[in-house]
């Protein structure tokens, strides 16, 4: 049980960036935009988190340069699809090379640098009283780091926000049909400035859980194409915030199967292991495809330029 135990603990762990990637594609895509740019978006937060903490060793500012990293790449995205009406999956491309190019530029000093001790601290697993005592579940869910925890609550009030709110009803009709909302009064151009920047933060905060807690050290392409995943899971979750939770976390599974099998009679390829999350997401589009229906079909307007003349 102890172990069974650890490896859903482990994925948790391995899942959080792909959470945080995702509920930020999430929340860009309810605004009408595909935003393909996630995995360099990731890697801006993470180099960007990264560089904070080894300068100040503040938790604080090094999650928030992290959020910076990611938001950056995002206002970028917004600017060339918004006002320019660049193609979005074009943009989006192009946003993930930059942003890749990005990373290596600024961290070719940094490679093989590790978090310093004294921010490791900060992240180390904390046991929330009651909750982590509670039998097998506890250890699973509330005795991680704190940035987890940061993971949970976002989920839950990203989900709050999309179902319970006014903002999140306006933000839902805009991705349906943006020129009944614009005939309502609603400012289009404002809703997808502002959720496609807090996509880019969430984002930028799955890349930087990667530099700061999860390797926790420099390294090239750090994000191995989570970003990538975590578009794919968008689609898996439904655009629900709290499936999003689920998949992530299936995904994390995945991805450290691989190490858990090593050291067992299970003789399986490394290379093969690391296909499997790959081919896991391929395999969970093709499903989703099939099955059609109005609960895991995207925003009607999603990917399409919104022209205020042409309503």
């Amino acid at each position: 049980m102890d172990y069974i135990a650890s490896f859903f603990a482990a994925a948790i762990v391995a899942g959080t960036p792909l959470l945080f990637a995702t509920l930020g594609e999430i929340i860009t895509e309810k605004a009408g935009l595909t935003n393909l740019g996630v995995e360099g978006m990731m890697l801006m937060g993470a180099v960007g988190g990264f560089q904070a903490g080894l300068l100040t060793q503040n938790p604080v500012i090094a999650i928030l340069s992290g959020a910076l990293g990611g938001m950056i790449g995002a206002l970028i995205f917004a600017f060339l699809t918004i006002e320019l009406r660049v193609n979005q999956i074009v943009c989006g491309l192009a946003l993930s090379i930059f942003g890749e190019g990005f990373a290596s530029y600024m961290g070719k000093i940094l490679g093989g640098k590790m978090v310093p001790q004294a921010l490791k601290a900060y992240f180390m697993p904390y046991k929330i009283p009651l909750l982590g005592d509670i039998p097998f579940l506890g250890r699973i869910f509330f005795s991680q780091d704190p940035y987890i925890y940061l993971g949970y609550i976002i989920a839950i009030l990203l989900g709050l926000y999309l179902y319970k709110t006014r903002p999140g009803l306006t933000l839902r009709s805009i991705g349906e049909n943006p020129g009944a909302a614009d005939a309502a009064g609603i400012n289009i151009s404002r809703y997808k400035y502002i959720h496609t920047l807090l996509g880019g933060a969430l984002s930028g905060l799955g890349g930087a859980y990667l530099s700061l807690v999860y390797v926790p050290a420099w390294q090239e392409g750090i994000t191995a194409g989570r970003g990538w995943i975590a578009v794919a899971l968008v689609i898996f979750a439904t655009w629900n915030p709290y499936k999003a939770i689920l998949g992530s976390y299936l995904f994390g599974g995945l991805d450290i199967i691989g190490f858990r099998l090593q050291g067992t009679k299970f003789a399986v390829s490394q290379y093969l292991i690391d296909m499997l999350p790959y081919m896991v997401t391929i395999s969970v589009l093709v499903f989703v495809s099939l099955k059609k229906s109005k609960d895991n079909s995207p925003p009607a307007a999603l990917g399409t330029p919104y022209f205020r003349e042409e309503r």
